[in-house]
């Protein structure tokens, strides 16, 4: 692949950097990466989380590069609207655990990436936008679904339809990131949150996780069973034998990711 989305693996954590300098803006292959390498991960028994950033100081992601859309082809809007919904829809998808660490502006596709992550850590300086109806366009890969899901319809619409600009500390009071911390520490945050993972099963994990995102779809009492029988399902993996025996004789997990 490209060097559009860099990874290094630090044990069970994936660090992947967007890497498209200066603002770190999504091409169709720096997406198609995203998307294979969500699919490798997924793949990597080794594999529990991982923590996505943008390089440099400035910027996360500044989303789309306009000048893709200046002509008006509606073959090009096509295929982006087509490649930014599969490589978003991988990220939330991803059977571990996804961290944004939002080390900068995250504007338009790139606070789309971070809404289509478990969880988000935002730098202090960090200012979080969906500015795509100021130019003609909408947010077209999850943003009208997942920020209403995450801080309601009302700041939904102060954001997409009034272009309202929110820095890191509203963000935090609404809802919309985790948590705020210094310049420069987002990515030492999202690491260690990251790494907290893997005292957790992963197959545990895996199915909670499944469960929590059910909740935007399914009913409570469509749920609530769903629940009890996963928690029966999982006595079919090693990791449940593995993680009461490990209690009981006051020792750590050795997970097996199965």
């Amino acid at each position: 692949m490209s060097e559009l989305i860099q990874v290094e693996k630090q044990g069970t954590v994936a660090v992947l950097t967007i890497n498209n300098p200066p603002a770190n803006t999504w091409t169709e292959q720096s997406l198609n990466d995203l998307k294979k390498t969500i699919q490798e991960l997924n793949d990597d028994k080794e594999n529990y989380s991982l923590v996505i950033t943008g390089q440099g100081e400035k910027f996360f992601s500044a989303g789309a590069d306009l000048t893709l859309f200046a002509d008006g082809d509606i073959a090009i809007a096509s295929t982006m609207s087509r490649v930014f919904g599969a490589a978003f829809e991988a990220l939330s998808d991803y059977t571990g655990v996804s961290i944004a660490a939002i080390n900068g502006y995250a504007m338009g596709g790139g606070l789309e990436c971070t809404l289509s992550c478990d969880i988000r850590i935002a730098e202090e300086q960090a200012v979080l936008a969906l500015p795509e109806a100021k130019v003609g366009l909408l947010p077209c890969a999850g943003g009208t679904q997942n920020l209403t899901w995450l801080v309601g319809e009302g700041w939904a619409k102060k954001m997409i339809l009034c272009g309202e600009q929110v820095k890191a500390p509203k963000a935090l009071e609404i809802g919309l990131v985790e948590e705020v911390v210094g310049k420069g520490e987002s990515l030492a945050r999202a690491l260690a949150l990251a790494k907290q993972v893997a005292n957790q099963s992963p197959s545990s994990v895996r199915v909670c996780k499944s469960l929590i995102m059910a909740a935007r779809d399914n009913p409570m009492r469509q749920a609530l069973p769903a629940e009890r029988e996963e928690f029966v399902n999982l006595f079919d993996t090693e990791d449940q034998k593995e993680g009461v025996n490990a209690f009981l004789e006051k020792r750590k997990p050795e997970w097996k990711n199965q």
